[in-house]
C-alpha cells in the first residue's frame, strides 16, 4: 500500500455545526465520503439534500470515484446522508461493528421490537484494527468509544477522522452522557488518538465556534496535546472523568437527538410509515 497524504476537503453544515469530508487519493482519484449530513427542516419535519448535493457536485467536478461512504457512529445531532449518496454513487456504506450495541440500546428506548439490531443496514461493519483501501491509500479503523458505544476513528494516511472524540483545541472534548456513553472510555480513546505521530492531521466532526470565531476543523496531534482545553497539563483519567461528567450535567438536551437517532440506527433511513 502506498504511503502518501490524502487530499481532505471539509464541508461545514451550519445548521448543526457539523463537518463532513471527502477524502481522496490524488494518484487514483478515488475517494471516501465521511459523515455526510442530510438536511432536516424542523418546522415541517421534512428532509432535503442541499448539503449532500454540494458534496455530489464537488466529487463530480473533481472527477473522483467514490469507493466508500463512511459513518464514524450513529449521530445524535444530524441525519446521515449515506443512503442518498449511495443512490448517487453506488458505493458501499460502512460503520463500526459496535453499532449493534447502540441499536439495541435505542431499540428499547424507542420501543421498536421489529428493528433489526445486527447492523445489516450497512454494507460493512468494521472491526478495531481492520484495514481497507481508498484507492492506493491504506485506511485503518480505531475503535474510539466514549461519546457513543460505537464510535470509531478512520486513520487514512496521515489524517485521522475522529468526529465526536476531540473538538478543536479551544473546544475541548465531546460529551459522554448519552445512553451508552462513558467518560472513562472517552479518555482512553483520546489517549489512543494522542499516541499517533505528532504530525498526524486531526479532523473533527463538529465545531461550535468558541468565542464566535470562524469554523475550523483541522489540527494536529501535537496541537491537541499542547493546547486542548480539557487535556492540557497531562490531566489524569480520574480528573478528566470528574470534569467531563460535571460539565455534561450542565449541557442541554440536543435539539435533534430523538429525531436523528431513530433515523441513524437504521443507517440513515427514515422509519417505515405507519397506518
Amino acid at each position: 500500500m502506498v504511503d502518501r497524504q490524502p487530499v481532505v476537503t471539509g464541508f461545514y453544515h451550519e445548521e448543526t455545526n457539523s463537518i463532513a469530508y471527502v477524502v481522496a487519493d490524488p494518484a487514483t482519484k478515488r475517494c471516501a465520503i465521511i459523515d455526510p449530513v442530510l438536511d432536516f427542516d424542523r418546522a415541517c419535519r421534512g428532509t432535503h439534500t442541499a448539503f449532500a448535493d454540494r458534496m455530489v457536485q464537488f466529487v463530480r467536478k473533481q472527477g473522483l470515484t467514490v469507493e466508500w461512504i463512511l459513518d464514524t457512529h450513529p449521530h445524535a445531532d444530524h441525519f446521515s446522508a449515506a443512503p442518498y449518496l449511495q443512490e448517487m454513487f453506488g458505493a458501499p456504506t460502512a460503520i463500526g461493528e459496535h453499532v449493534v450495541t447502540v441499536q439495541r440500546i435505542w431499540q428499547k428506548i424507542y420501543n421498536l421490537p421489529n428493528l433489526p439490531t445486527n447492523g445489516t443496514q450497512w454494507n460493512r461493519l468494521f472491526r478495531d484494527g481492520e484495514r481497507f483501501a481508498i484507492g492506493e491509500l491504506e485506511a485503518e479503523v480505531i475503535f474510539s468509544p466514549g461519546h457513543t458505544a460505537a464510535s470509531i476513528t478512520y486513520l487514512v494516511g496521515d489524517a485521522a477522522f475522529i468526529h465526536d472524540t476531540l473538538f478543536m483545541p479551544d473546544g475541548g472534548t465531546a460529551r459522554a452522557d448519552f445512553p451508552g456513553g462513558d467518560a472513562r472510555a472517552l479518555y482512553r480513546s483520546i489517549q489512543r488518538i494522542l499516541a499517533l505521530p505528532s504530525e498526524t492531521r486531526v479532523f473533527t466532526g463538529h465545531d461550535y465556534q468558541p468565542g464566535g470565531r470562524e469554523p475550523r476543523w483541522e489540527s494536529t496531534v501535537a496541537e491537541q496535546i499542547a493546547h486542548n482545553t480539557h487535556l492540557r497539563g497531562g490531566v489524569t483519567e480520574e480528573a478528566f472523568v470528574v470534569a467531563r461528567e460535571t460539565r455534561d450535567r450542565t449541557l442541554s438536551f440536543p435539539a435533534l437527538l430523538l429525531d436523528a437517532l431513530q433515523v441513524n440506527i437504521r443507517g440513515g433511513r427514515l422509519p417505515e410509515p405507519e397506518a
